[in-house]
């Protein structure tokens, strides 16, 4: 596809997603949104990709919304019927939650409304101490979006997303530092290459089956009313990757002391719940 607000680039497993819009500190688009859905049902897709690491051309990671429509920004009126209307962040974080493999922002400065909601459907967080960081809706007149009314309460707890949510404030990255919001805090200017250290590890050292039933596991545990569920699916899932050629592969090259050379394929082998008698838990 071509693409002409984002960048796109793949070595040694690690495909970067580059929100390129840097003078206008990458605020949030319809294009945007419709680049970033195509890139990560390509990353999907892909054998070649291991991770998907997301971060922002210039001094910001995402500034929000484009605001350039002034007051109507927000007024979707010309839509035909409010069952029609799905909000770009949300489709942007679907995508990325959807992805089978482990996605990381890498937040390499302020990250304001969108910008940082949308990072919350990926699997890490990885953001620079000075970034700017604000959930900003009510001070916009506006409500959460980004699926992020699901994501955050989950991440930091009811208590603080309320905090951050009610207040609409902007707070500096490193005063979140234990909330559970961040998966590192790094310093100025070191957001992407602790994010790529922690790719590199996983596109490594790791099965991308065992990744990918990893991640649907751990996300699909979230909305599980105990742990006795979760041992049904986990179970089921062991099972299931105890007899494949990876498993076999994984204890092998640790007895023979070497680098595992994992063969398995996240695009065609990973099997679908439903196909493990794995009820999901949405439409």
């Amino acid at each position: 596809m071509e693409l002409s607000q984002t960048t796109y680039h793949i070595e040694n497993g690690v495909a970067t997603m580059t929100l390129n819009r840097p003078e206008q500190l990458n605020a949030f688009t319809l294009t945007m949104r419709d680049e970033l859905v195509g890139l990560f049902r390509e990353a999907d897709q892909d054998d070649a990709v291991r991770v998907v690491v997301v971060t922002g051309a210039g001094r910001a990671f995402c500034a929000g919304a484009d605001l350039s429509r002034g007051g109507s920004t927000f007024d979707r009126s010309s839509i035909s019927s409010l069952d029609a209307y799905r909000d770009g962040g949300g489709q942007a974080a679907l995508a990325a939650f959807n992805c089978r493999k482990p996605v990381i922002a890498a937040i390499n400065g302020h990250a304001v409304g969108v910008g940082i909601t949308l990072t919350l459907a990926m699997d890490m967080r990885i953001v620079v101490e000075d970034a700017k960081i604000g959930f900003v809706f009510a001070r916009r007149g506006v409500v959460l979006e980004a699926c992020s009314s699901w994501f955050l309460p989950r991440l930091v707890g009811m208590s603080k997303a309320t905090e951050l949510v009610y207040t609409g404030r902007i707070f500096q990255a490193a005063d979140e530092r234990a909330s559970g919001l961040f998966t590192h805090v790094a310093p100025a200017g070191q957001a992407l290459s602790r994010a790529m250290a922690i790719a590199g590890e996983i596109a490594d050292h790791t099965s991308a089956v065992s990744v990918a039933l990893c991640k649907r596991l751990m996300w699909h545990g979230l909305g599980l009313k105990d742990p006795y569920a979760a041992h049904l699916a986990d179970s089921r899932c062991f099972f299931w990757a105890g007899q494949q050629k990876d498993s076999e592969e994984g204890v092998r090259s640790f007895l023979e002391k070497r680098p595992p050379r994992f063969a398995m394929s996240a695009s065609r082998d990973v099997p679908d719940f439903g196909e493990l008698g794995i009820v999901e838990l949405r439409d």
